[in-house]
């Protein structure tokens, strides 16, 4: 009985040390910053680009090149609250909270934590 016992607890400890699993963003595909009321896909190839790939996101120009999602949670009304993590040369598991809001098919919203928002059009 004993041996069973610590073997449940040590099975739980490494359950609980595990990586929570990572979610999936709600979008994909490389979106342009951009101020265009187009209808239609934008040419991406001056702009500032972020590209979501399944648990990963990539900034051209941000302060962060990429990072990973932790956590999505719809919100409703074509909203998301998302945290990302992120490691650069000197910070760690730092993490960067906010919400992504889907405009329409080629139009999304990401509202930053300490303020701001992004306007993205999808690229051709």
């Amino acid at each position: 009985m004993t041996t069973r016992r610590i073997a449940l607890i040590a099975f739980t400890l490494l359950a609980l040390a595990a990586p929570a699993a990572a979610g999936n963003y709600p979008i994909d595909g490389k979106w342009g910053l951009s101020a265009s009321t187009e209808k239609k896909p934008i040419d991406c190839s001056k702009l500032r680009v972020i590209a979501f790939n399944g648990s990963q996101r990539t900034d051209s120009q941000g302060g962060v090149p990429a990072y990973r999602n932790r956590t999505v949670e719809a919100s409703g009304g074509g909203q998301y609250r998302v945290v990302d993590e992120f490691t650069t040369g000197q910070i760690g598991n730092a993490k960067a909270n906010y919400t992504l809001r889907v405009v329409d098919a080629d139009t999304v919203e990401m509202k930053l934590e300490k303020g701001g928002t992004l306007r993205l059009r999808k690229c051709k």
